[in-house]
């Protein structure tokens, strides 16, 4: 009989533990870069900085066809850097827009309504401020106005539990017929040499409207990147349940978006204002569509919960590309409008193929908000 010694079994290498990612948040930090450290660039780690210089050789790339059109091009090569600045200047006010519904959309949210807070604040300050408060009381008027409709678009969804869409889509009508009923049905003449001097002086070369957008644009990205509220945005954007549960205030968290979306609605109502040296209650009409559409362009889920500042600018400026160069060459707005709305479309299919976004979106629509 022979002698066996004591049993011994031989157990398998355990890998460390992996943490897994909190409930509704990617891997990667989708509020702008991986979870070791944000870059400027990144929307989620490594594919956001591919999806971003995707947008940047899409602009290189709209700018070199607008370029070709120009027959004097090397006669006047000034043309290259005052088209620019063009395209720029195109695009701070709607940009200006995008940055709070970036907010709102990575908060699982939508704001049908921010084109009409833009005439509401811009005729409103027009119309009261000018008599009374000269350019500081314009700015600040417009600046309540359009936080006081961003708190009530909260308030409805939030704590009225109204589906977004429908409770922005009521203050679009009702924004729109508070600004008609303001000014008469009548447009509104800005005297203020001050206001109006915001859309035609320039600093350096460059005009202060695209200034205004470089700071909005900044402050909007290190809200969302370096911010506690940044990351509770998508928090509550990618799983509102588990951000309950985590602590977050959903509902107070949601109120505060909106109250952000109107905020840059009031800023872009005085550049608007400046531009046009006028307000009425038609202004800014589809800036709503205009802003949805840069957001999605630019990468952000229209389910909520991913999204990124910088996509947002570069999807605002392929837009006022595309509408420079429909301008120089004489095409009609019907024909841009139906290239953008196209342009849309397919995002949205992308988006919905690589994420089911769009069913995420509609699902969500149909819930109501939990604290």
């Amino acid at each position: 009989m022979s002698e066996r010694g004591p049993s011994t079994t031989q157990l398998p290498a355990q890998s460390p533990p992996v943490e897994p990612a909190p409930t509704g948040v990617t891997k990667h930090d989708p509020s702008g870069g991986s979870r070791g450290g944000l870059s400027f660039w990144n929307g989620e780690g490594g594919e956001g900085a591919k999806r971003n210089l995707a947008l940047i050789g899409v602009l290189l790339v709209l700018f070199v066809i607008g370029a070709a059109t120009r027959s004097d091009l090397y006669s006047n090569p000034d043309w290259v850097w005052a088209n620019m600045l063009s395209i720029l200047k195109l695009a701070s006010v709607v940009g200006v827009v995008t940055v709070g519904m970036t907010f709102v959309i990575i908060g699982g949210g939508i704001d049908l309504s921010v084109g009409a807070i833009v005439a509401l604040a811009g005729v409103w300050c027009t119309t009261v401020a000018t008599q009374s408060f000269g350019a500081a009381g314009m700015i600040f008027t417009a600046i309540v106005v359009g936080v006081a409709v961003g708190l009530v678009n909260g308030t409805l969804i939030a704590y009225g539990r109204l589906v977004p869409f429908i409770a922005t889509l009521a203050m679009l009508v009702a924004a729109r017929g508070l600004a008609a009923e303001i000014s008469d049905k009548q447009t509104q003449i800005s005297q203020n040499g001050v206001i109006n001097g915001i859309a035609s002086n320039d600093l350096l070369g460059i005009p202060l409207l695209v200034y205004i957008l470089a700071a909005v644009v900044a402050a909007g990205w290190m809200l969302l990147n370096r911010t506690t509220f940044g990351r509770r945005t998508v928090a509550v954007g990618g799983n509102p349940e588990a951000a309950r549960l985590a602590g977050i205030n959903v509902r107070l968290h949601t109120l505060l978006l909106y109250a952000l979306s109107g905020l840059c609605c009031g800023i872009a109502a005085i550049m608007l204002t400046a531009q046009a040296t006028s307000a009425q209650a038609a202004m800014a009409n589809l800036y709503e569509l205009d802003a949805i559409a840069a957001v999605i362009i630019g990468g952000t889920l229209l389910s909520g919960g991913r999204g990124t500042i910088i996509g947002s600018l570069l999807g605002v400026i392929i837009f006022a590309t595309i509408t420079n160069l429909f301008a120089i060459n004489g095409l009609s707005t019907e024909a841009q409008n139906m290239v953008k709305g196209g342009i849309i479309v397919a995002a949205v299919l992308i988006q919905q193929v690589q994420f089911g976004t769009l069913t995420q979106f509609l699902r969500r629509n149909n819930r109501v908000t939990t604290n």
